[in-house]
């Protein structure tokens, strides 16, 4: 039986790149018993993606998964889809904020500001999913260092909003903020 629909949890998961994040993301998601909506934010640019994106729909779609995919407008649909009996898995912040880099900036400070100002007003449970980059080298070329800030300060801000906040190292969790 799933939890309350009068809870609302959300949660961060941070993680290097095949830490086990999505993986861990789906499996909170799936036990929480609730209905499962997948919010897809990457931009399908070449085949190899295309194979990718095509190979993990297939999987979530076995485990009765609805997937949305909104790659620069995402507080709009977690506003629109987030509900009482749901779970949303957002996956992922990094591929959404290098969309969002590739428009323009003011539409990066709006689309980031929506994201943080509608966080608290969302009903049911919401995971959003993102690379940790700030624990490598610092990059060279002005626009991947404008990433790395920027990703930063979102996951800063949100890690500040959200219920928890798990890092994944190895496949494993480690709790890094819980609901109290």
């Amino acid at each position: 039986m799933p939890p309350s629909s009068s809870s609302r949890t959300q949660t961060l998961i941070l993680g290097g790149a095949r830490s086990g994040k999505s993986n861990y993301a789906e499996k909170q998601a799936i036990e929480s018993g609730f209905e499962r909506i997948y919010i897809a934010t990457a931009k399908i640019l070449d085949n190899e993606m295309k194979q990718r994106v095509a190979r993990h729909k297939e999987d979530r779609e076995s485990q009765q998964w609805t997937t949305i995919e909104e790659p620069l407008a995402l507080a709009n649909c977690l506003q629109k889809w987030a509900s009482p009996e749901r779970v949303i898995v957002v996956d992922c912040l990094t591929m959404w904020v290098t969309n969002l880099l590739s428009e323009d900036s003011d539409m990066l400070k709006t689309e980031i500001a929506a994201l943080l100002n509608s966080i608290k007003k969302l009903s049911g449970e919401v995971i959003f999913v993102s690379n940790e980059v700030s624990m490598g080298i610092i990059p060279m070329g002005e626009l991947t260092r404008l990433f790395v800030d920027e990703i930063g300060r979102v996951h800063q801000q949100l890690a500040q909003e959200v219920d928890n906040v798990t890092l994944m190292v190895a496949g494993l969790p480690h709790e890094i903020k819980t609901k109290k």
